[in-house]
C-alpha cells in the first residue's frame, strides 16, 4: 500500500482531538460562542464530559478501525455488531459510556440488533435521512482505498455509509471526502490542501457527472468553496453543509490548530465538523503538528496509538 509511509495516527487521531476540541460547544450558535471564542481544548460545556472526550463520531470511526483490522476486506456484519457494542456497552466511547447519538445512527442501529445479518439495509434511504453521520465515521477508508480502483471505492463506501445512512446524497458526501482525503494522502510537500481538494473535484465531477445527487455539492465541487463568505458557510448537521464547512475551513487555516478552533467557532454541529476537518487536516499537517497538549489529554490515548499501529501493520501484509 502506497501509505506505508504515513501513519494511520495523522487521520484517526487529527480526528478524535478534533472532536473533543468540538464536544464542549456542540449546539450553540455561532454568535454565541462569538463572545467567547474557542482557543484551546477544554472540558465540559454541553455535555459535561471532561477534557480530551470524543464524542459519537470517534467512536463511530474507532469501531470501524478495529473491524478493519480483524477483516481487513470488510465485513459489515462484524462492523454492525461493534456499532451495537458501542450503543449498548459505550465501547469505542471515550470513557466507556455514550452521551450524544444522532436519530438516525440510533435507528439504524436498533434494525441492525433486530436483524444482524443484513445490517447494510438499516441505514435510513429517504431525503429526511442525510445527516453526516456516515461522514463523521469514514476516514479509515481514506487509508484502506488508497490504492483501489473506482468501483472498489464506490461499493465499500456505499457498504460502510449503508450502516447508518443509504441515500445517495449521504453516500456520496463520504465518496467526496475519502476522495479528498486520498489526494492529500498522496501529495507531495508542495501539494497544499487546495491542490488537493480541486484535484480531487475534477475526478469527482468526471466520475460521478450522471449522479443527478451530484448537485447538491456544486458549490463544493465547483473548487472555489473557499470564495464562499462565512455568512453562507452553515454548520449544522446536514451532511452538504459539514463537507462543505470543514473543506472551508482548512482552506482558510495553515495549520491544524487554526483548522479545528476555526471550525468550532463556526457553532451548531461543532463536534462534527471539528472531526471531519481535523481528520483531513491531521492526513495533511501530520501527527506531529497536533498541538501536543492537546494530544495528551486525549482520552484512552495509548490504545487509539496502539489499534493505528495494528491497522498500519495489517495494511502493509
Amino acid at each position: 500500500m502506497s501509505f506505508i509511509n504515513h501513519s494511520s495516527k495523522d487521520g484517526i487521531i487529527g480526528l478524535l482531538v478534533g472532536d473533543a476540541v468540538g464536544v464542549p460547544y456542540e449546539f450553540l450558535d455561532r454568535s454565541i460562542i462569538a463572545r467567547q471564542p474557542a482557543v484551546d481544548m477544554i472540558g465540559y460545556g454541553t455535555h459535561q464530559q471532561p477534557a480530551g472526550t470524543w464524542s459519537d463520531d470517534g467512536a463511530l470511526t474507532v469501531a470501524l478501525l478495529v473491524s478493519l483490522v480483524h477483516h481487513p476486506q470488510l465485513d459489515t456484519i462484524d462492523l454492525g455488531r461493534r456499532f451495537i457494542q458501542w450503543y449498548r456497552q459505550g465501547l469505542w466511547g471515550a470513557h466507556y459510556e455514550v452521551f450524544d447519538i444522532g436519530i438516525a445512527t440510533r435507528k439504524a442501529i436498533a434494525l441492525i440488533e433486530k436483524d444482524p445479518n443484513h445490517p447494510e439495509q438499516a441505514g435510513g434511504h429517504d431525503e429526511y435521512s442525510n445527516g453526516n453521520g456516515s461522514l463523521m465515521r469514514i476516514l479509515p477508508l481514506i487509508y484502506k482505498l488508497v490504492d483501489q480502483d473506482a468501483s472498489t471505492r464506490l461499493d465499500w463506501i456505499t457498504r460502510v455509509s449503508s450502516l447508518t445512512h443509504r441515500h445517495p446524497v449521504s453516500i456520496l458526501g463520504g465518496i467526496i471526502y475519502v476522495e479528498i482525503g486520498i489526494q492529500l494522502l498522496q501529495a507531495s510537500s508542495r501539494m497544499t490542501i487546495k491542490d488537493g481538494y480541486q484535484k480531487a473535484c475534477q475526478i469527482i465531477n468526471s466520475e460521478y457527472a450522471d449522479y443527478p445527487e451530484i448537485e447538491r455539492y456544486q458549490r463544493l465541487l465547483s473548487g472555489s468553496i473557499d470564495q464562499f463568505p462565512i455568512e453562507e458557510i452553515s454548520s449544522s448537521g446536514y451532511v452538504v453543509h459539514t463537507l462543505e464547512a470543514s473543506i472551508w475551513v482548512l482552506l482558510h487555516t495553515s495549520n491544524y490548530r487554526d483548522a479545528v478552533l476555526q471550525a468550532v467557532n463556526l457553532g451548531e454541529d461543532t463536534d462534527t465538523t471539528a472531526a471531519v476537518a481535523g481528520g483531513l487536516a491531521g492526513i495533511h499537517y501530520g501527527y506531529d503538528q497536533i498541538p501536543s497538549d492537546w494530544i495528551k489529554q486525549l482520552a484512552r490515548l495509548e490504545e487509539m496509538l496502539e489499534y493505528c499501529e495494528q491497522f498500519d501493520q495489517q495494511g502493509e501484509s
